[in-house]
């Protein structure tokens, strides 16, 4: 075990871990992320995720240090100015870490996935992400000019629900058109009403849903595809609704059927 305390923001340790902790896109070169606050580390040890650094307050009582040595060989200690420069919450989390992302797997074709197709909001990713892995989708696939999924926001929105998922990011369209899954694109206009589609149990499963930018919806790239498009009942009255809340009933809608078939 290495317990390393640093004071010196100049300290290329330090350095390192700012840039994981800053940059959102620095995990697809280095494969680490930065997860801030015991539930997500603890989650990320628990879904058997390799910790490569555990981040302490140096301040921190030696029962609990003692706790976290035995989870991770390597233990950083900071005073509370440097944890939070590397922190993006008001107040910094006592214990962070850096945890080593597993390699990019091929998209299983007998497994449902969600595609978040150029959705920009981290909080409005990770919700569907929570969504996801509650409605039991393990899979997740996102287009160009959609956030990055693996961001510090995104991470905490999802309260862990990345932990369990397979993440594939970047893909085209025309790639996710060709997975042999049936495709449902969400729309706001135009297509079959979800609810009918429930009632008579004609959601497909495994499948493949489609959730598009905040305001725009869809990329137009997804017209030339056999993707049926659903659209959910607002007798209310409102425009639309937001990406997540309407994944969230997608989501349901699909696992609900799925239950009932079983």
């Amino acid at each position: 075990m290495s317990i390393k305390a640093i004071s010196s923001k100049e300290n290329p340790v330090f350095k390192q871990l700012k840039s994981i902790s800053q940059d959102n896109t620095s995990y697809r070169k280095s494969q680490k992320v930065w997860i801030e606050g015991e539930h997500l580390c603890l989650t990320a040890i628990e879904s058997g995720l390799k910790i490569s650094q555990v981040v302490i307050l140096d301040t921190t009582q030696a029962d609990i240090l003692k706790y976290w040595s035995e989870r991770c060989d390597n233990i950083i200690q900071l005073p509370v100015s440097l944890m939070s420069a590397l922190s993006a919450l008001p107040s910094p989390a006592w214990v962070c870490c850096t945890v080593e992302l597993h390699a990019t797997q091929a998209i299983k074709n007998n497994e449902s996935a969600v595609v978040l197709d150029q959705v920009q909001d981290p909080g409005n990713a990770g919700a569907i992400l929570r969504c996801a892995a509650a409605f039991g989708f393990k899979q997740i696939i996102t287009t160009d000019s959609t956030v990055a999924l693996w961001s510090a926001k995104v991470i905490r929105s999802a309260m862990g629900a990345h932990f369990n998922l397979q993440i594939n990011e970047s893909l085209d369209v025309n790639e996710i058109s060709a997975l042999e899954l049936p495709l449902l694109l969400t729309d706001v206009h135009h297509g079959a009403l979800l609810h009918q589609l429930t009632e008579q149990r004609k959601l497909p499963w495994p499948c493949i849903w489609i959730f598009g930018h905040e305001g725009r919806g869809a990329s137009p790239s997804w017209a030339g595809s056999v993707a049926q498009r659903v659209r959910i009942a607002q007798p209310g009255g409102q425009e639309s609704l937001n990406v997540a809340a309407a994944a969230a009933i997608c989501l349901h809608a699909s696992a609900s059927q799925r239950v009932q078939k079983s």
